[in-house]
């Protein structure tokens, strides 16, 4: 080789090195509580009734027949792996349709059975002083809707919905600084009566998991029916409806690695729901409308996956998460952990910062390949302080200053060192440290 071809080389060479000093790092998405990946087995697993399976299950011929099949198979594994039974099932679009029909279907069932006894009681030959109004029996619960002050808007303004539209009183129980929701409130409340109390299982904001099965008691010794939103849990940590004895709990696909757009309600058949879609009478007359047999496939498959790895999973993923808080603590003087620093989502990690706007910082993680999020992912467009932060009993500037770091697999320690590397070159982009 001649001294020219040589230096020729080693010139392409150090230029090549050069470019990829130069490129950027892959992307660290750490926004799995907004929405996570497909895995291949799911898509796979669901492809063939987009292909080949795709008859109506409400149809009679041979076709329609294998795709019933297929969904009762689905239905009956999905209600496995949450501790139901598959007539508990009530396939969705989503966990934002689950609870609207949980919240607004019992609220509508109950008007429905006063309007019943009243009209039987106007046709009675017996005296009109004889019949009670439903509302101020002791045997029917008062129109008061309860709800923790940190509940998903889907089931916040569908309890605001039946106050706008059929004046229902709608009791928001606070929570304590780490996001719990006071149980001697709700306790007091239920006492009072109500129509259905809501309860999330754990926080999408801060990651805590509520003590969900002392508040289902507390509500059902006061008579009053629990629904549970399960979204962030589902996949994630252990949900035995059954064993929780929660009336109704909602769960979303697309948190566990289902495709969007499904998600599923669990009902018990002691309360009465009023479907708020009207057509055909499919899920139990509950949800109309053609099943997604594909949609249902890759939901209990995705669930089934998630709930087989999630003992051994949990544990190194709880570690690197609280890897991470140590490692951005370190990193960003005056960063704070939002939520229970011990009964938290595994893979979730909340913080606020100081001097800077979470949002802006973001922004700037962002283009450092580090992809995180503020406040709820469902609240498009806003940039208005996080309520739970705000329950929680931080001020309006603290609050808008939250991050959440929320992950499915465990975090590598060289991972760890890049984002808090990453946030400590933001911070002093931002002139905020």
């Amino acid at each position: 080789m001649t001294g020219q071809n040589a230096t020729s080389q080693d010139t392409q060479t150090q230029e090549s090195q050069a470019v990829q000093s130069d490129s950027p790092e892959r992307e660290l998405y750490l926004d799995a509580a907004a929405s996570d990946a497909v895995p291949a087995s799911v898509i796979e697993a669901m492809t063939p009734f987009l292909t080949e399976g795709y008859g109506n299950p409400s149809s009679v011929h041979a076709s329609g027949k294998t795709a019933a099949r297929a969904l009762d198979a689905a239905r009956a594994s999905f209600a496995t792996d949450l501790g139901a039974h598959a007539g508990d099932v009530i396939f969705t679009s989503g966990g934002t349709e689950a609870d609207n029909l949980a919240v607004k279907g019992i609220a509508l069932a109950q008007i429905r059975r006063e309007r019943e006894t009243r009209a039987a009681a106007a046709s009675a030959s017996t005296p009109a002083r004889a019949f009670t109004p439903a509302s101020a029996s002791p045997h029917s619960p008062a129109h008061r809707i309860l709800i923790s002050a940190v509940e998903h808007p889907a089931v916040a303004q569908s309890a605001q919905w039946l106050h706008d539209f059929f004046d229902f009183e709608v009791v928001r129980i606070p929570v304590d600084a780490q996001a719990h929701i006071d149980l001697n409130v709700l306790s007091r409340e239920a006492q009072k009566g109500a129509t259905l109390a809501c309860i999330m299982m754990a926080n999408n904001e801060v990651g805590t998991i509520e003590p969900v099965s002392r508040a289902v008691r507390i509500c059902h010794d006061a008579a009053v029916p629990v629904h549970v939103d399960a979204v962030q849990a589902a996949g994630t940590i252990p949900v035995d409806f059954r064993g929780l004895d929660a009336d109704t709990l909602t769960v979303s696909g697309h948190k566990f690695g289902a495709p969007k757009g499904l998600g599923a309600l669990l009902t018990r058949s002691r309360v009465a729901i009023e479907p708020i879609v009207s057509g055909g009478g499919q899920e139990r007359g509950l949800r109309s409308g053609t099943p997604n047999v594909a949609g249902a496939i890759a939901l209990a498959v995705a669930l089934h996956e998630a709930c087989a790895g999630m003992e051994e999973r949990n544990a190194p993923l709880a570690a690197s998460r609280d890897a991470l808080i140590k490692a951005i603590c370190e990193a960003v003087p005056g960063a704070t952990l939002t939520g229970d620093p011990v009964n938290r989502l595994p893979g979730h990690a909340s913080f606020t910062f100081p001097n800077v706007n979470g949002e802006a910082l973001l922004v700037d993680l962002d283009a450092r390949g580090i992809e995180v999020s503020s406040g709820s992912a469902c609240a498009i467009g806003r940039h208005e302080a996080p309520g739970t932060l705000l329950a929680m009993g931080l001020s309006e500037t603290e609050a808008k200053s939250a991050l959440r770091f929320s992950f499915r697999e465990p975090l590598h320690h060289t991972d760890i060192r890049r984002i808090a590397q990453a946030l400590r070159a933001s911070m002093t982009a931002l002139h905020a440290m």
